[in-house]
């Protein structure tokens, strides 16, 4: 099992990438964009593709029956899975069920089934205040 690792850079780059430009200049390489899940702080997953970002935070369990994970399709029990949460637009949000933890999730589904689930995400409407 290989994990890969990002530097500093790369993830500026896909995160942010004019500030990117700014340090660094245009890209020299053509690297395919940053594609997965990743974990954050309190349980929280973040995804990322190319320079889109989105927060799934995790909703906390009820009942006892048998989760069907949307990333790799696999049935899990509620301790091998979690609910999240993911808002998308002012007032649409999305659910989805994920193994926990994603590694081995990620791996199973494969590149083509990360990108349909970065498809049903993404693009993230921005939300005004008023």
């Amino acid at each position: 099992m290989s994990e890969k690792s990002h530097t500093a850079a790369d993830l500026l780059r896909e995160l942010f990438p004019e500030s990117h430009r700014e340090i660094f200049g245009e890209r020299s390489s053509e690297k395919a964009p940053t594609l997965g899940l990743y974990p954050v702080a309190d349980g929280r997953l973040a995804l990322v593709h190319g320079d889109q970002l989105a927060e799934f935070t995790p909703l906390p369990p009820k009942g006892n029956a048998a989760l069907h994970c949307d990333l790799c399709h696999h049935t899990r029990s509620r301790s091998e899975a979690h609910i999240y949460r993911v808002v998308v637009a002012a007032r649409r949000t999305r659910y989805l069920t994920l193994c926990s933890p994603t590694e081995g999730c990620q791996q199973r589904a494969g590149q083509q089934n990360l990108e349909a689930l970065a498809d049903r995400i993404f693009p993230i409407e921005t939300i005004h205040a008023e």
